[in-house]
């Protein structure tokens, strides 16, 4: 098989101080941080729809990019291309994981069963790659979005035949994802939303998401898939509205229908932002349910209001990531580049750039978060503000379970008054986070 990245070598950690555009700066795979290595902390992979498929197109304009890989695009020779390219790009950055969607690995058929039969066919080639390389699947996928079918939905459909194109669609993406020994399968959204509830009926419309979702649970655990579903949240794009607005409210969809010991979230930064939230909110809520399983690592533009599925660079909100998910334990799934190249980045070479400044973002934020966590004074400081709860006897009883709201309405009485609060001392935090980070 020919050099498709011929002028692109091996990427090698050279040190902050290289000024080798094509070397990492902070990623070095080897190095331990708080008992493990970074590339045990930072599990990354490759999204196949936007490193091997995304040209830059955009409503104002066609591609720049070409991702044609030397194959007609539209044909069996092209897929098998993209996954000659993957795999190479995999390997040139010690990437170990790739993620994907059905139709990103094949051209999508009129028929089903011809869509099927090239799934069939590449997967057999991906699975040669996968044993020669050590490559490993993160998650698999269905894009239940693109296909005019699914304009109003694909659990959320007002069709009977597009539910049960959908179903036949989950099915076999569940097959190529066991096949490969995927470690997680998720559902993102898509168009499982509204436009308007003058022509909605909300609750049949999520009751029928969450039958879709128990069907999906019930086969892979017959067909012998023993990872995670995950949930992506989204609150919009490109419905108006969608149901799986943002974790907490993923989450209470998921005890609601009972699917919440099979399932998970996987956290996207940018759609935390357009729902309001930092990314931080996003881990932190999921951790505390104990529904933390992967991330989808990108960033959004603060100035621009959709989805822009960035490269991320911003370090600070990196580390913030880090300390979320080292304090949770680490993650069930990866950090999966779901991210795409600037239009005028039109290059091989602007490829690997985009991914070596997310690996080395992620590295400085591993790094950063444990010198936090090492200090100790952030933990120590909200253990401390607390601490009447757990320190007093009053607290400790209201902990247990054990008070009564008479008790402690004759307690505040006996006091009579009641002392300020501790202070939140927010701005001295930062200016610790600061001290570490840049000191």
């Amino acid at each position: 098989m020919a050099e498709i990245f011929t002028n692109i070598p091996e990427i090698k950690y050279e040190g902050s101080k290289s000024k080798n555009n094509l070397a990492f700066k902070f990623y070095d795979p080897e190095k331990v941080v708080l008992g493990k290595t970074m590339k045990e902390h930072l599990p990354f992979a490759m999204a196949w729809w936007h490193n091997l498929c995304a040209g830059g197109t955009d409503m104002f304009g066609r591609d720049t990019a070409d991702k044609s890989f030397g194959a007609e695009k539209g044909t069996m020779k092209h897929a098998k291309a993209k996954v000659d390219a993957g795999f190479e790009f995999m390997q040139k950055l010690g990437i170990e994981y790739f993620c994907f969607h059905d139709v990103d690995i094949v051209p999508e058929a009129d028929d089903i069963n011809e869509t099927n039969a090239r799934l069939d066919e590449i997967s057999d080639y991906i699975l040669e790659k996968m044993n020669v390389t050590g490559i490993k699947c993160l998650w698999g996928t269905a894009n239940m979005f693109s296909n005019p079918r699914f304009m109003n939905g694909v659990g959320s459909t007002n069709s009977a035949d597009v539910y049960c194109f959908a179903a036949a669609q989950i099915k076999k993406a569940l097959d190529l994802t066991v096949k490969l020994g995927g470690k997680g399968y998720v559902f993102w959204g898509g168009r499982e939303g509204y436009e308007t509830l003058l022509n909605t009926e909300m609750k049949f419309e999520q009751e029928n998401i969450a039958r879709l979702m128990k069907m999906a649970v019930e086969y892979g655990r017959k067909i012998g898939f023993t990872g995670d579903f995950y949930i992506e949240p989204k609150p919009k794009e490109p419905m108006k509205h969608q149901y799986d607005f943002d974790a907490a409210t993923a989450i209470g969809f998921l005890r609601q229908y009972g699917l919440d010991k099979d399932f998970k979230m996987n956290i996207e930064a940018n759609h935390a932002t357009l729902a309001g939230h930092t990314f931080q909110h996003e881990l932190r809520v999921s951790a505390i349910n104990g529904m933390l399983g992967s991330i989808d690592a990108n960033q959004g533009d603060y100035l621009l209001g959709w989805d822009t599925d960035e490269f991320p660079f911003d370090v600070y909100e990196a580390t913030m990531c880090m300390y979320e998910v080292i304090k949770a334990g680490g993650l069930t799934g990866g950090f999966n580049f779901d991210a795409k190249n600037r239009r005028p980045s039109n290059t091989y070479e602007d490829m690997f750039e985009a991914y070596i400044l997310g690996m080395d973002t992620f590295a400085l934020g591993l790094l950063n978060a444990a010198k936090i966590i090492e200090d100790g004074r952030i933990d120590e400081f909200v253990s401390e503000k607390y601490s009447s709860f757990r320190n007093t006897e009053i607290g400790s009883k209201i902990l247990s379970g054990n008070a009564t709201l008479e008790e402690l309405a004759s307690y505040a009485a006996d006091k009579k008054n009641v002392e300020t609060p501790i202070s939140g001392k927010q701005e001295r935090l930062e200016g610790i986070v600061n001290s570490i980070l840049f000191g």
